[in-house]
């Protein structure tokens, strides 16, 4: 089984949002966690948005990616454009791509969108590296 990892700046949104689509989508095919450069909090507009369609991400926590080890993933995905600054074991993982997703925080009216966009991709990553 994949061991995939979500990484963005703070860990409180799109990447959230990633891993609370991966757990459902590939429940049984990959294992999932998310982080950020730095830690901070999982957004409330970002459980509220997942919660509209039936996903409950308030137990997910906000970590920093230096609580984890590279090694321990096969794939890894940049959420933000933020994979130039990840250290270089994570970029060369089996496979990492950067989706470059705008920022909902700026924009909050934008969750949903960015919301629909996770999903297509999540659900596009599970078929690649399953």
């Amino acid at each position: 089984m994949k061991c995939v990892m979500f990484v963005c700046k703070k860990n409180s949104s799109r990447s959230q949002m990633a891993e609370g689509f991966a757990r459902i989508l590939g429940a049984g095919k990959i294992k999932v966690t998310s982080s950020g450069l730095e830690a901070s909090q999982v957004r409330p507009e970002a459980i509220a948005t997942m919660k509209d369609i039936a996903i409950d991400i308030t137990h997910q926590t906000s970590n920093a990616l230096s609580e984890f080890k590279p090694e321990d993933f096969d794939v890894v995905i940049s959420m933000c454009g933020c994979g130039v600054s990840l250290p270089p074991e994570w970029l060369e993982r089996d496979y990492f791509d950067d989706w470059q997703l705008d920022d909902p925080a700026e924009q909050p009216e934008i969750f949903p969108r960015v919301r629909d966009e996770v999903k297509e991709r999540v659900e596009a990553l599970i078929e690649t590296v399953v």
